[in-house]
């Protein structure tokens, strides 16, 4: 199954190695990452695979906030239908 995660907040050291380091530690593959800053702004947005995880897309987006909370910034996680639903134009 794939899950979209997305990460937001003000750029700081650390970020990418805490989120994915969580994503490695629960056995979540990311299949494509893009990042920018938006002035001071950090965004993130990864397509994953989480078929291979033990954890469930609840559970993996409660430890993501988890994670981000810890590091000051906004971490979600959507199934990649509800995704794409969202953004169609």
């Amino acid at each position: 199954m794939k899950a979209i995660v997305t990460v937001l907040g003000s750029d700081k050291v650390g970020i990418i190695a805490a989120v994915t380091g969580e994503l490695a530690r629960l056995g979540v593959n990311i299949e494509d990452i893009s990042q920018t800053l938006m002035q001071e702004h950090f965004v993130m947005i990864m397509m994953t695979d989480i078929s291979a995880s033990s954890f469930g897309i609840k559970e993996i987006g409660e430890k993501l906030k988890a994670v981000g909370e810890k590091i000051g910034v906004d971490v979600r996680v959507q199934h990649e239908d509800i995704f794409n639903s969202m953004h169609k134009i």
